[in-house]
């Protein structure tokens, strides 16, 4: 199957970024290589991109689409996480910029055998990392109801969420749940006629619950938001787009917290605590894609963008 995914808030996240022709990028998440390839684009002969992704197809395709810049990229298979022992690895100890686009590429909801989307009947993986052991099977199968009903109640900000546990865990004692329509079937029955019949779909939520649980995307982010901004040379930027609250709530209170570090009580006339600010948001409030681009492509609509620059005091 090839590689399709259309860059949400491309030029916004590009622009954001402030691209040096000889700088040294990194692309946490390079997908497809959208936000790549622009930023090859930018880049002179002695520019650096250093391409990571999880997913050994999304490099792939990327690696492909990046053939004209062959020689200032640099293709790595790991998590975004990883990007401070990548860099190390690669003799790199500070960047110019950071681009992440956080969440599941098109290609990965678009190929039925990922497991990723409900509206194709697959086997349960969701495996962003095909070589990890967890799967959304596992979780569906194996976790209490408890921990089933917390993960698509926080995750998913799903209202049934009670019910979608509970029906779960009924209908695993019979047999194991193996496919993505045996799940979407259990989701359905758990709600009311109008809640079923409303304008997404009705599993949109669990499914993005499990799989944000099954590839630990939250914990992941969180703890790499502060090294991120550690590896950005003075002046370097990093660009952020979410598609959840709760990512969006983390990076806004990440990048509030680099520019103003201060623990000191309001009404100390003097800072004592130490902390000095790390840079300045660029982004006061998150950039929104037009509605020209909701209208294009749907998956757009959720997303935020978000940008910090370092400033070294």
């Amino acid at each position: 199957m090839e590689f399709k995914h259309v860059s949400v808030l491309l030029q916004e996240t590009i622009d954001g970024l402030a691209v040096k022709p000889d700088g040294i990028y990194v692309d946490g998440t390079t997908g497809g290589g959208g936000h790549s390839y622009e930023i090859c684009k930018r880049l002179g002969e002695n520019g650096r991109l250093i391409c990571i992704d999880q997913d050994a197809e999304a490099l792939a395709a990327a690696e492909k689409r990046l053939e004209p810049f062959a020689g200032i990229v640099t293709m790595v298979k790991s998590n975004y996480a990883q990007m401070k022992e990548v860099l190390k690895q690669l003799g790199i100890d500070k960047v110019d910029g950071i681009v992440l686009d956080l969440g599941v590429s098109s290609y990965q909801l678009d190929n039925a055998e990922r497991g990723f989307s409900y509206r194709e009947d697959a086997p349960l993986d969701m495996r962003m990392d095909r070589e990890q052991t967890l799967t959304a099977r596992d979780i569906v199968n194996e976790y209490p109801e408890s921990e089933l009903y917390r993960i698509i109640k926080e995750y998913g900000e799903e209202r049934f969420a009670k019910n979608i546990a509970r029906n779960i865990c009924k209908r695993r004692q019979d047999k194991p749940l193996e496919t993505t329509f045996e799940l979407v079937d259990i989701i359905r029955g758990s709600m009311p006629a109008k809640a079923r019949n409303g304008k997404s779909h009705p599993a949109k939520r669990t499914f993005q619950a499990i799989r944000i649980e099954c590839n630990q995307e939250l914990e992941v982010l969180r703890q790499a938001l502060d090294e991120m901004v550690d590896l950005l040379k003075d002046g370097g930027r990093i660009s952020i787009i979410t598609f959840h609250s709760l990512e969006d709530r983390m990076v806004k209170t990440s990048f509030r917290r680099q520019e103003n570090p201060c623990t000191c009580p309001p009404d100390f006339p003097v800072c004592v605590c130490g902390n000095k600010p790390k840079g300045k948001v660029i982004t006061r409030k998150p950039i929104l894609p037009s509605e020209e681009e909701c209208e294009q492509n749907t998956r757009s609509k959720s997303a935020k963008l978000r940008v910090f620059e370092r400033i070294e005091s």
